[in-house]
């Protein structure tokens, strides 16, 4: 999110001719007169289960892309709501087709400036899955979470195995940035029917709160799974602990105390050399294949245990009690950074892909884009890098906070950020497994 980073560049991006990956890759570009009000980065995207040529994407402040070919050629728009937009892009895509675009709210349209910046999560669907429409595509939205005079942040969602109810967490912090140690942040979780109109009152997962200032001490980064019985599960973020809790009644009720999942030694909040913030925060998958490995649970973060920062996973079989010892992702022998991974659970195979930032190649800050890939639970993994050529980055360009990536039956898209001439861009890569 753009939280205390001044971003004053525009969408142009640059064109590079690029020769270091077997993967064509393919950037997201602003619309002819389109434009969103700062440079790109913080992508998300989804794939259509019931048609993988059909993916939707996002990125901050407000855009959203479409695709009809599985992502060679790209629509651009950019979002609008009476709720406001202002960044963090979730897309998540349902077993139905149905498209949702979260976002964070901001229905003064003044950005950080104004009293309800941060007021509430907004989310948004896609209308009658009309990926040929340019106009009002999508349904003016309904905020959730609202608590004034108290932000609501980096939310994250997923929908029911059967795709009829959506599942949001998020944090709520007393007042963003707040230093006052009478000021806390928790976990909030709510849900809502198919289509989005309304959303349960939303409650408190966390026992445990944090601080406000956006920093090891914060609960952040919590994001939803749906377990194949009716179960929810959300996972975050808190100094160098993931925290875990999980509803076996669809969402309505909750552990009264969270647990700690797994450690992450040095915290959440990383140092990566050249880049303005990083976070190895928690993504939380389950596996509703058909797969081998159906019903598992998957945590990856990254963090310091080895001295620079690396990628892991763990995996529960079951329900979350016990968790696996973390596995390594990244395989290299150096002590190179990997850093901003996000993972997802092929919907068909149940295979496992992570995307991340790699310095394996380099002394420097160049950095490239790798894909893992286990087809074994995440036992094991092979890497591959699929980004064309590497890109520099710069502690005064705003990177983003995460990247993304969705797979149905071997359809593979990562979608990441890169920095050009101080100016960001989107890019996916298209792979075929």
């Amino acid at each position: 999110m753009l939280r205390n980073f001044i971003l004053g560049l525009s969408c142009i991006v640059c064109v590079c001719a690029f020769a270091q990956s077997d993967y064509k890759n393919i950037e997201l570009k602003s619309r002819e007169g389109i434009f969103s009000s700062f440079n790109p980065c913080e992508p998300s995207i989804a794939i259509d289960p019931t048609n993988p040529k059909r993916m939707v994407a996002g990125s901050i402040l407000n855009n959203v892309y479409k695709s009809i070919d599985g992502g060679i050629t790209w629509d651009h728009d950019v979002l609008k709501s009476s709720h406001g937009v202002y960044g963090d892009p979730t897309i998540i895509a349902s077993p139905l087709g149905d498209f949702y675009y979260l976002h964070l709210g901001d229905p003064g349209n003044g950005g950080y400036s104004n009293s309800r910046w941060l007021e509430s999560i907004v989310i948004q669907q896609l209308k009658e899955k009309k990926f040929s429409c340019r106009k009002k595509c999508w349904t003016d939205g309904i905020a959730i979470g609202t608590n004034a005079p108290k932000d609501q942040d980096k939310q994250w969602a997923t929908t029911s195995k059967d795709g009829g109810e959506i599942y949001v967490s998020w944090t709520e912090f007393d007042k963003y940035d707040s230093k006052e140690p009478n000021d806390h942040s928790r976990i909030l979780f709510s849900k809502g029917k198919k289509g989005g109109a309304s959303f349960s009152e939303p409650i408190a997962i966390s026992d445990v709160e944090g601080g406000c200032v956006d920093d090891d001490n914060t609960t952040e980064g919590a994001v939803p799974a749906a377990g194949v019985n009716n179960e929810v599960y959300v996972a975050w973020a808190h100094q160098e602990n993931i925290y875990f809790n999980k509803s076996v009644d669809g969402g309505n009720t909750w552990m009264p105390k969270s647990k700690v999942a797994m450690s992450i030694p040095g915290g959440w909040n990383q140092e990566i050399p050249g880049v303005y913030r990083a976070n190895g925060m928690p993504i939380l998958l389950s596996d509703l294949s058909q797969g081998p490995n159906r019903g598992n649970l998957y945590l990856c973060w990254s963090d310091e245990r080895n001295g620079d920062v690396d990628v892991f996973v763990s995996s529960s079989s079951d329900g979350g009690e016990h968790w696996t010892e973390a596995v390594r992702v990244n395989n290299d022998q150096g002590d190179a950074q990997q850093f901003f991974p996000w993972m997802t659970v092929d919907v068909v195979t149940g295979n496992l892909y992570a995307v991340f930032y790699d310095r394996r190649n380099y002394t420097d800050y160049n950095t490239d884009v790798y894909l893992a890939s286990s087809s074994d639970g995440g036992k094991t993994w092979t890497n591959e890098r699929i980004s064309e050529n590497p890109f520099v980055t710069n502690a005064s360009v705003f990177l983003g906070d995460y990247n993304n990536i969705s797979a149905v039956n071997g359809v593979v898209r990562p979608i990441w950020t890169r920095i050009d001439n101080y100016k960001t861009s989107v890019w996916i890569a298209l792979i075929q497994k």
